[in-house]
This record gives structure tokens, C-alpha cells and sequence, in this order.
């Protein structure tokens, strides 16, 4: 087992990653508040690995509540199903929660536990490799809503991330690549070496090679932790993890919440934003082409929906958590492994790179 520490200075917590941690109440228990917990999961997940979490709380009094699975479902109506639980259980300001599932699950949960009774605690057991290695670390909480993806939430960290890599083992491969995409972004943004290591064992990590997944997810938290603890609430450098998301989010909005997985949104997103980068002289056509190289590799998109307009990316573009009074701002890439936050781009190089890759689905 690793365990990596997001540094919170009080609120600092472990990210514990390993396998069968399912089985050691040892990591989770301590960091349970109180003795009432609600447990929440989806239709997915549970039938495989509620019981084996029931199973650590034995001490506790514990409700659950199992949500419908997809991101169609990050809603407010799904968000009152948890407050509906929670007050029917009678649970008190001192709570915990506890997500066991892949994003959805623990941006909601994370959400209501932000927001019922103005803050109680709540932990992270993510389940799909896009939440470990990215949604279950940050306190990044929320939903979505039709006109725009994660722009109702809170930040509000978990006091405990248990990522039981065996996990992995029940996860299909469409979302296993999924989540490569988040890994993938790493490299790009913060290490270049990382990214050399994913060229050499993408071939590893599709296959599901133990020792690869766990070395990759170690590598993606201990950037996120890095990056998290630098700056908790976005203002600067945290939105360097945004690379390829400002396109993503679009394309996961204008195809309709759960059409296309995030990761396969973000993927895409990313070779939009390396082609946008060379338009401006910051990377080579040969950083373009590794880029997408590597993300084909990985099962996943290199093109945008053929069916989305210019005018509908930049439309959905502008409802944007990064943007702000002086326009929107977007993560490009000065050279793999060196990422930047801008507004400072052309206009007319962005509807070229839209353009473009559009038409290349």
C-alpha cells in the first residue's frame, strides 16, 4: 500500500491506494465522525462492493442509498434523493458520509455532504479508475444542469480517499480508457517524464497490468496532491487540470449528459487544445501528433462529434467555470509537461482549431 497526503494543513488528509483495502477498517474508520454514516452508491456498484464496505462498520450506525448509474443523473433530482435519505435517517450535523462508486457517485455525494447542514464529513471510495486518479481528490463537489456541466457545487474536501485498486478488475474497458484520459493529462501538464513512461506502457495499462495501474495512479494523485495543496480553490494554478475540459464539458453538454463518458469528452478536448497550441507556435507537429498518438492508443477519441457546430463550441464555451469578467480563459500547452492558463489566445485560432477537428471526426 502508498499512501500520499494532500496537504490541507489542518484539513490535510491521505489518499490510502492499494489492493483489497476494501478489507482493512483500519484505513476508513478513523476518519468517520460521529457514529451515524449514510453510505451512498449507484445500481452499479453496490451488488459488487457495498457489502464488503458494510462489512468495515459494523460500530456504526449505517443508512445507504443507491442511486440510478450515469451522468445523466449528476442532478438536482438525484442530489434530493441523498437530502431525503439523510433526513429520513434522522442524521445529525455529525455525519459522515461515504461515496463508493466512480465520479457521479462522489461529486454528489461530496456535494450533499457540503451543503446538508451546511458541512458534515464524508469520504471517498472510488471505484472507476477516472475517480481515482482524478474526481476523488480535490473537493471538487457538485452537478450538473442542462445548460452547463459542474456549475452548481462547492469545494469541500473528503477526509479520506480509499482507492482499492482491485476494483479495476470489475471495470469495463470503455471506462477504464476513460479514465487513461485523466492520467494521460498528467503527463501533459506537469511531467514530461510521465508522459514518456505512458508511450512506453499504454500497451500494460490497457491490459490491466497490476503494477503499471498502480504506479499510474500513485503518479496522477501525487500531481493532483501537489497541485491541490498549491492552490485549493482554483485561483491560479489548479486550473491547470482543466486541459481538454473546457472543450469536454461542451461536447459532454451538447451531446446530452452520459452520450459521451467525460474521459472520452476530455480526450478529445485535449487534442483540440494541443492543436490550438501549435496554431499559436507553443508546440511542434510532432507534439500534436505523439499527443493524440498516445490518446488513440488508449481507446479513446482524438475529434470532437462531427455534428457540433463552431458556433455551438463556443456558444456552450462561455458557460464556463473558467471564465471570468475579462473572457473565457483555456489550459494550453507551451511544450508536453508544461501547461499554462490563459485568455490570452486568438480568437480566430480558436474557431480554426474548431473548425478543423470538427471535421476531422
Amino acid at each position: 500500500m502508498k499512501t500520499l497526503t494532500v496537504d490541507l494543513g489542518a484539513r490535510s488528509y491521505p489518499i490510502h491506494i492499494g489492493q483489497n483495502l476494501l478489507d482493512d477498517p483500519a484505513l476508513l474508520t478513523p476518519h468517520i465522525h460521529g457514529r451515524q454514516v449514510l453510505v451512498v452508491s449507484n445500481e452499479t456498484v453496490a451488488p459488487l462492493y457495498l457489502d464488503r464496505l458494510l462489512a468495515l462498520l459494523t460500530d456504526f450506525d449505517v443508512a445507504t442509498v443507491i442511486l440510478p448509474d450515469g451522468e445523466q443523473f449528476k442532478n438536482l433530482d438525484t442530489l434530493n434523493t441523498i437530502y431525503t435519505a439523510l433526513l429520513e435517517h434522522r442524521l445529525n450535523r455529525g455525519c459522515t458520509l461515504v461515496a463508493l462508486g466512480g465520479g457521479v457517485v462522489g461529486d454528489i455525494t461530496g456535494f450533499a455532504a457540503a451543503s446538508y447542514q451546511r458541512g458534515v464529513a464524508f469520504l471517498q471510495v472510488p471505484t472507476t479508475l477516472l475517480a481515482q486518479v482524478d474526481s476523488s481528490v480535490g473537493g471538487k463537489t457538485g452537478v450538473n444542469h442542462a445548460l452547463g456541466k459542474n456549475m452548481i457545487g462547492a469545494f469541500h474536501q473528503p477526509g479520506c480517499v480509499l482507492i482499492d485498486t482491485n476494483t479495476l478488475d470489475t471495470l469495463d474497458d470503455r471506462q477504464l480508457a476513460a479514465g487513461l484520459a485523466e492520467v494521460i493529462k498528467y503527463g501533459l501538464i506537469h511531467d514530461a517524464g510521465f508522459f514518456d513512461w505512458l508511450e512506453q506502457n499504454m500497451a500494460a495499462l490497457k491490459s490491466r497490468d497490476k503494477q503499471a495501474l498502480a504506479y499510474a495512479i500513485e503518479r496522477s494523485c501525487a500531481i493532483k496532491a501537489e497541485i491541490v495543496a498549491a492552490d485549493e480553490r482554483e485561483s491560479g494554478k489548479r486550473a491547470l487540470l482543466n486541459l481538454g475540459h473546457t472543450f469536454g464539458h461542451a461536447i459532454e453538454t451538447g451531446t446530452g449528459y452520459g452520450n459521451w463518458l467525460h474521459g472520452e469528452a476530455v480526450a478529445a478536448g485535449m487534442v483540440m487544445a494541443a492543436d490550438l497550441s501549435a496554431r499559436h507556435g507553443w508546440l511542434t507537429a510532432a507534439d500534436v501528433e505523439r499527443t493524440a498518438q498516445l490518446i488513440s492508443t488508449a481507446g479513446l477519441p482524438t475529434a470532437p462529434p462531427a455534428e457540433m457546430s463552431t458556433q455551438q463550441f463556443l456558444d456552450l464555451m462561455a458557460v464556463d467555470k473558467k471564465a471570468l469578467d475579462s473572457g473565457l480563459r483555456l489550459v494550453l500547452l507551451k511544450s508536453i509537461g508544461n501547461a499554462v492558463v490563459t485568455a490570452d489566445y486568438q480568437s480566430d485560432l480558436l474557431a480554426a482549431t474548431l473548425a478543423e477537428t470538427s471535421s476531422a471526426a
